[in-house]
């Protein structure tokens, strides 16, 4: 009994400390001199950063050096992974935790890297239930179980033009956050309980808006994507806030307000 109450006692102790121990080991990492060849990179591969603030890039840098020290990046389709690859995908996706409490996208293991875009057949089930084989091709993909996939060269054009509204990291990366809680529903983990009712009516009301316009083939600022549903649209919004953050600030002001108090930044400073 005395040896079992011994083990148990010590694991609860090495439960207790090991989020202790991580947040230890990232301080040491956030520490460390952010690498010159890196700085480079972003310079190079995503300009975006050097429009922000400069306490604002100095603590991408740090979530930067976190992220590339617990993420595994893997080459798919014959790719070699590089520096270049790994610091251009991760300066798009910590720009999603820069003053949050940054889990580091918990469930996150691995970043799947393809050349360009890539091909994935399912099953399909169609408006009166009848099952089909469809082959899509995709630019990105999040999985709730641990993966992220990209198309690199999807990933440099969307940090390239940083103004379009359209950054495949970004939504891919928003789509985890969204999943952190199981499954993507377009209604991501709060910091309020109290702010999920406000949440749902803003972007129910602007999600339908979406539907509507592209039902009747109206324009919209918006990917026509973002309509397929509230997890889409979620991470087509998180494209648009951190890319055009005016527009949608001047036209979607509910929905801007709710996205800047969940990412806790405000572009229209950038």
């Amino acid at each position: 009994m005395i040896i079992l109450a011994c083990v148990a006692f010590a694991l609860v102790l090495w439960l207790a400390s090991e989020p202790l121990l991580i947040e230890l080991r990232r301080g040491r990492l956030r520490r460390r001199p952010f690498p010159a060849e890196w700085r480079e990179i972003m310079r190079r591969r995503v300009p975006y950063v050097h429009t922000m603030p400069a306490d604002l890039q100095l603590q991408l840098k740090r979530h930067m050096q976190v992220f590339l020290a617990e993420k595994s990046f893997v080459g798919c389709a014959g790719l070699e992974v590089t520096d270049e690859m790994r610091v251009t995908i991760a300066a798009q996706a910590c720009l999603l935790l820069l003053n949050r409490r940054a889990g580091y996208y918990r469930k996150l293991r691995q970043i799947l890297v393809y050349p360009g875009a890539f091909i994935v057949d399912r099953v399909h089930t169609d408006s009166i239930g009848v099952l089909q084989d469809q082959r899509q091709v995709l630019a990105g993909e999040s999985w709730s179980h641990g993966q992220v996939i990209l198309s690199w060269d999807d990933a440099v054009d969307g940090a390239a033009v940083a103004d379009d509204g359209r950054n495949v990291v970004i939504h891919e990366f928003a789509h985890q956050l969204d999943q952190e809680k199981g499954h993507a529903n377009g209604a991501p983990y709060l910091s309020h309980r109290k702010g999920y009712k406000r949440w749902s009516q803003v972007f129910n009301a602007e999600f339908t808006r979406l539907q509507e316009q592209v039902a009747a083939q109206q324009p919209s600022l918006f990917s026509d994507y973002g309509a397929t549903n509230p997890a889409e649209f979620f991470a087509v919004a998180s494209e648009v806030f951190f890319e055009q953050a005016h527009v949608m600030a001047a036209h979607y002001p509910a929905l801007y307000r709710e996205l800047s108090e969940f990412y806790c930044v405000n572009p229209l400073s950038w």
